[in-house]
């Protein structure tokens, strides 16, 4: 399993969205600048978060996004798999229909394997929240010296 570009670039862009200033909308072009992330991109990403509700887009002169929740109420999960779907080691262990299927049913040894990598990411990624993530990003700017 890997994150791709998507997924990694989604995340920075939200954090980006937490530590800067929340109280107003903020467009993309100034987390494009920040970041050093193509806006164009941005926009693709941004359609994706805005279609799982977790950014919102406030249109005219003063437009751009905010949160549509308070960053300690998002959490890493929440962002990637709204940009990179399901997350797991392998397809079997996604559960399809309300139940997880496996193709080699009883005769796969290394089912329960999959199953327990799957839920252990799936714990991590809930449990870490983008405020955290916010705190560590601002700490990070503080220690060294960032203006933005």
């Amino acid at each position: 399993m890997k994150i791709s570009t998507k997924g990694r670039y989604g995340l920075r862009a939200i954090i980006d969205l937490a530590a800067n200033d929340g109280s107003r909308a903020t467009p993309l072009r100034e987390i494009s600048e920040r970041q050093n992330i193509s806006e164009q991109y941005l926009e693709q990403l941004f359609a994706s978060l805005r279609k799982a509700g977790i950014v919102k887009s406030v249109r005219g002169a003063h437009g751009g996004y905010l949160l549509n929740n308070s960053p300690e109420n998002i959490t890493v999960k929440d962002v990637l798999t709204a940009l990179e779907g399901p997350i797991a080691p392998v397809d079997c262990v996604l559960k399809e229909n309300g139940k997880i299927e496996c193709s080699n049913g009883a005769d796969c040894v290394t089912y329960n394997l999959w199953l327990k990598m799957k839920e252990n990411i799936d714990q991590l990624l809930e449990s870490v929240t983008i405020a955290f993530l916010r705190d560590e990003y601002q700490k990070l700017k503080n220690e060294n010296n960032y203006l933005y």
